[in-house]
């Protein structure tokens, strides 16, 4: 199994040149399974989804995206996906009950992502996208996309339900928590994460930064290693960066929290490839 970070920032892109180690499109993964020459698992549709179109050399996409939530940092990038709005494209999204959305009632799940996406907010609405596009809102629990086994669990977040996401294939697994409140206690996440050879993890803000981590429904850098070491997590790599917080400061906050965890951790970069 290889994963792709094709997005690693939070809230909005962060343009400019003291953003371009780490990388400055908003949540975007893709996942490719052994013996699949090209990824048919996307989490997330940030801006980030623009870069798969790069990697699928322009093809168009055939699989499944799953977004863990409805926020413009995760799903910007949607009408913006060129290997998705072209004819050949074969796409299944798959996005949380909630509001009217729910599973097995048809134009349920297209209509609230039209909430966001339609006029006057944008030109067209997801019925606008070329290709063969299917909505689908689906609740917490297991089930099969893209050639993976995918767990979904709730997880405390601001503004709208929010799911972390395990994926197993290929006899390894992670887990994908970009947007977590995880200094409000465990909640499901542990058992979500639990065990998972690899956990991409919400680190958007510093310990000290702990007041608007609460405020914003997110985790401090610190929140995610007791986290990770708690649940037994394999390595843990941090996503969902600052927008406001350059590289160096990125590195340095890593760093610190690195020196002193029971597990490795690194920075996740856009365009970094990781196998579990």
């Amino acid at each position: 199994m290889k994963v792709v970070l094709h997005g690693v920032r939070g809230s909005t892109p962060a343009p400019g040149a003291a953003f371009v180690r780490t990388g400055g499109h908003t949540s975007c993964v893709s996942v490719t399974v052994r013996g699949e020459a090209a990824p048919r698992l996307v989490l997330d549709a940030g801006t980030g989804l623009t870069n798969l179109t790069t990697l699928l050399g322009g093809a168009p996409y055939r699989g499944d995206l799953v977004l863990s939530h409805l926020h413009w940092d995760h799903v910007q990038g949607l009408p913006f996906f060129r290997s998705g709005d072209v004819d050949g494209a074969d796409v299944r999204l798959w996005l949380p009950a909630q509001s009217g959305a729910e599973p097995g009632v048809a134009g349920s799940a297209a209509a609230l992502l039209r909430r966001a996406m339609s006029p006057p907010h944008f030109p067209i609405g997801p019925d606008g996208l070329a290709g063969r596009w299917r909505f689908d809102a689906c609740d917490a629990g297991w089930f099969e996309a893209g050639g993976a086994r995918i767990r979904l669990a709730d997880l405390p977040h601001k503004g709208g339900r929010t799911f972390g996401i395990r994926v197993e294939a290929d006899g390894a697994s992670f887990a994908y928590l970009p947007d977590h409140a995880a200094g409000a206690g465990d909640g499901p996440a542990a058992d979500l994460v639990r065990g998972v050879d690899l956990l991409l993890h919400d680190a958007q803000f510093s310990d000290a930064e702990r007041y608007w981590a609460e405020a914003y429904g997110h985790s401090t850098v610190g929140d995610a290693v007791a986290l990770a070491a708690r649940a037994r997590v394999g390595r843990l790599v941090l996503i969902h960066h600052a927008p406001a917080r350059p590289d160096d400061d990125v590195d340095e906050l890593a760093a610190k929290h690195a020196a002193a965890a029971p597990l490795p951790v690194a920075v996740g970069r856009e365009g970094d490839v990781l196998e579990p």
